[in-house]
C-alpha cells in the first residue's frame, strides 16, 4: 500500500492494477470556493435555436421539434461492420439552419421540396444527429407496420 498526503483523503483501485487517486476537496477549500455544477452541452443544437424575422437575430430556446424543407433526398453508406443502405436528407429548418436528417422505415415518399418534421436522434453508422417524424405533414407513414406503430406513424390496422 502506498502512503498518500492527508489532502487526497479518497482513493480507489481499478481491476487491472493501476491506482487512480480521486481527490475529495476538504472543508477548507470548499469554504473559499463552492462546488460548481457542471452544465451539459445539447448535441442537437439545431432544435435549441429559431430565427426572429422582425429583427432578423437568432432566438436561442429549446424545442422537441422543428419544421423545415427537403434540399436533398439521397442514400448513404454506413459505416464498417454494417452495410446497408440508409436514406438520408438534406434539410433547410425555418430557423435557416440545413442539416442531414436519417429517414427512419422501409420506403418513403419524400423528394425535393417535401415539408418535413424533425426530431432529434442520432443514428451512429452514417453519423447524423436528427431523425425525421414518420406520419407527420408531408411524410407518409408506413402502412404494414404492426409493432412499434408510434415511431413510424401507422396506423391501427382494421382487425
Amino acid at each position: 500500500m502506498v502512503a498518500f498526503p492527508r489532502q487526497l483523503l479518497y482513493s480507489a483501485f481499478s481491476s487491472h492494477g493501476g491506482v487512480f487517486i480521486c481527490c475529495m476537496s476538504t472543508i477548507n477549500q470548499l469554504t473559499k470556493k463552492a462546488r460548481k455544477n457542471t452544465t451539459k452541452k445539447t448535441k442537437v443544437v439545431a432544435l435549441g435555436r429559431g430565427f426572429n424575422a422582425l429583427k432578423n437575430r437568432p432566438t436561442f430556446y429549446p424545442a422537441p421539434f422543428k419544421r423545415g424543407v427537403c434540399v436533398k433526398v439521397t442514400t448513404k453508406t454506413p459505416r464498417k461492420p454494417n452495410s446497408a443502405i440508409r436514406k438520408i436528407a438534406r434539410v433547410r429548418l425555418t430557423n435557416g439552419m440545413e442539416v442531414t436528417a436519417y429517414i427512419p422505415g422501409e420506403g418513403h415518399n419524400l423528394q425535393e421540396h417535401s415539408v418535413v418534421m424533425l426530431r432529434g436522434g442520432r443514428v451512429k453508422d452514417i453519423g447524423v444527429q436528427y431523425t425525421i417524424v414518420r406520419g407527420r405533414l408531408d411524410t407518409a407513414g408506413l402502412d404494414k407496420r404492426r409493432r412499434g406503430r408510434s415511431k413510424y406513424g401507422a396506423k391501427k390496422p382494421k382487425a
